[in-house]
């Protein structure tokens, strides 16, 4: 629910449209401000008692004046506007409770049981939130009844937690994967909720992407329901950077620098042969940002193809045309294509049509190995004497399974503290995730709900069209 600074307390803003500063010059008016309200325990109980932060007894914080974050502090949703034509920002301009301690918690960290759970596929940083969230409930809040839930969601129900402490966890951010091992599906609401219930915890951090994020908003809905005192946060965790409101999900930075490892591997084969194209499919099922982000920083890619846009291969216009050209030109090319683009075109028996994974996502078919299939069908039916090359890498697995890199490591502490501050201070059915920047709580439903396609209107896309120079795809 949108509240307005008003309703929540806060200052609203000033509108001046027709107003002058000293210089002369217009001040923009600001319209109504809508901060998006976050789910909290004085919500659904009364006379909850308080505790003083255990920070200010910690000896390596000095809790100074605005050290502790209150209900006036705020991020903003959209910080960029075009102004030309008009002097007001749209309505309503939606901000979000900033992330960080609170002078007051709500918990006896003595008494408080926590679980931490892993869901979906691997993304690298897994390991870091994880290690994170156990030294940071440790060290800060003297939290000591931490439990991993191992499988993903079906753990809660099936198998016994593991109880985590920082000499455990130490070395965990330097591995790849899981160490609480992960899957997908398992989601028994019921089973689930009875088990959060019976275990006693009552705090719980869910990692995983937006499915999972849509589990965690139905687990936060049924311990409402059963008014539990169980506060529920979600960390977003998606290697394809398709969650959306966030700036960014963690692992996406590790993903992009190792998709141009692989880049740079079919450059050197394509170059390396005659009338040579390197082939290199990445991760993204409905968001083409890793492909996108290589392409730019690699600099070598000649096509880039993203689910976002649709293609074609033969005829004027058309990627054949566009890839002879650029044979007879350099004598190779380097074609990078996301998981999810192109699907449409991919042939499908009825069975696949209908085929879904354990999360009753759609099951994609390998578009790069397609992909490598009409490249050498079109060339040998079009030249049949001449020599050609098509070497196909699929990193994906690779991408996934390796350790966060340094800015990916710095994100998975910052958002797993961000999760911590927010739960003991009472906050529940909420993500932590950067906007703009700065930590956030953004509603699990909100986050559940939204998406973060490439927008292909704006300069990035631009970018890149200007960096490979390949056709719009575009039918006259």
């Amino acid at each position: 629910m949108a509240v307005s600074f008003k309703e929540a307390n806060m200052p609203t803003a000033t509108t001046t449209s027709d107003a002058e500063d000293r210089n002369g010059t217009n001040i923009v008016s600001f319209q109504p401000i809508h901060l998006r309200e976050v789910p909290h325990l004085t919500h659904y109980f009364s006379n909850l008692q308080t505790y003083p932060n255990p920070l200010d007894r910690n000896p390596f914080f000095h809790t100074v004046e605005g050290f502790y974050l209150t209900q006036s502090d705020i991020v903003l949703r959209q910080i960029v506007y075009d102004l030309s034509g008009t002097f007001s920002l749209p309505s309503p301009h939606l901000v979000y409770i900033r992330g960080g301690p609170r002078k007051d918690i709500y918990f006896d960290t003595s008494k408080t049981r926590v679980a931490i759970v892993t869901c979906g596929g691997l993304c690298p940083g897994l390991n870091t939130v994880i290690r994170e969230l156990v030294v940071g409930l440790w060290d800060l809040y003297g939290v000591r009844q931490i439990f991993g839930v191992t499988a993903g969601y079906r753990g809660f129900y099936s198998m016994e937690p593991i109880l985590l402490n920082p000499k455990l966890v130490e070395d965990w951010h330097k591995r790849g994967g899981t160490a609480l091992e992960t899957s997908r599906g398992g989601f028994d609401l019921d089973k689930i909720v009875d088990a959060i219930q019976k275990r006693g915890f009552n705090q719980v951090y869910i990692i995983g992407g937006d499915g999972t994020m849509r589990g965690a908003t139905k687990i936060f809905d049924e311990i409402r329901r059963r008014k539990l005192n169980v506060s529920v946060a979600g960390i977003p965790k998606t290697v394809d950077n398709d969650v959306g409101i966030i700036d960014r999900s963690f692992g996406f930075q590790t993903a992009v620098e190792m998709a141009q490892q692989a880049i740079n591997a079919a450059h050197v084969e394509a170059q390396s042969a005659v009338n040579g194209i390197g082939l290199v499919k990445l991760m993204g099922r409905s968001a083409g940002h890793i492909a996108l982000h290589a392409t730019l920083s690699s600099r070598d890619v000649d096509c880039c193809l993203i689910p976002e846009l649709e293609f074609y291969l033969e005829g004027k216009g058309g990627l054949f045309e566009f890839l002879e050209q650029r044979l007879k030109e350099n004598g190779h090319a380097v074609l990078v294509v996301a998981e999810g683009a192109g699907q449409d075109m991919i042939p499908r028996t009825d069975a696949q049509k209908e085929e879904k994974d354990e999360s009753g996502n759609p099951v994609f078919l390998d578009v790069g190995v397609w992909m490598k299939s009409e490249l050498k069908k079109w060339w040998a039916r079009d030249h049949p004497n001449e020599l050609f090359t098509v070497k196909y890498i699929d990193p994906t697995y690779m991408i996934r399974a390796v350790p966060a890199n340094a800015p990916d490591n710095l994100y998975c502490t910052l958002v797993a503290h961000a999760a911590i501050h927010g739960i003991v201070a009472g906050y529940t059915g909420f993500v932590a995730g950067p906007i703009n920047g700065n930590y956030a709580y953004i509603p699990l439903a909100d986050v559940a709900q939204a998406n973060n396609p490439v927008n292909t209107k704006d300069h990035k896309w631009s970018w890149v069209r200007s960096v490979t120079n390949q056709p719009d795809f575009i039918r006259s």
